[in-house]
């Protein structure tokens, strides 16, 4: 198994699991939380990277930056720096690579419950 590089003290670049390292029950647990779900929705429907900033989350700045930690350690989204922005995007080619279809149907199964919900 190949381990993803750790970046140095002060770095801005972020560590994330390599694809062979990325596994089910991390992702699963990950996109179980619906802020994070949320997260991966609009990363899905937009389909470009986008900074945190963009994100109008009901939870405090420290827990939004928590959620993003949880998805970027699960190999859910990649995140880099673009100048002072930290851009988040979905890791959706290693995704479905390792798990075929799975994002599609979880996004599709998010979608059917946010319109049901909506209706009640």
């Amino acid at each position: 198994m190949t381990t993803a590089p750790v970046p140095a003290a002060g770095s801005r670049d972020l560590p994330h699991p390599g694809r062979e390292e990325i596994r089910l029950e991390h992702v699963l647990h990950a996109l179980s939380e619906p802020v994070r779900l949320r997260i991966v929705r609009a990363l899905a429907a937009e389909g470009d990277e986008l900074s945190c900033s963009y994100f109008d989350l009901p939870v405090s700045k420290s827990t939004t930056t928590h959620h993003f930690r949880v998805l970027r350690e699960a190999g859910v989204v990649r995140q880099v720096y673009r100048g002072t922005a930290k851009m988040n995007g979905l890791r959706r080619d290693d995704l479905d690579r390792l798990f075929p279809g799975l994002l599609d149907s979880l996004l599709d199964a998010a979608a059917r419950q946010a319109a049901r919900l909506a209706d009640g």
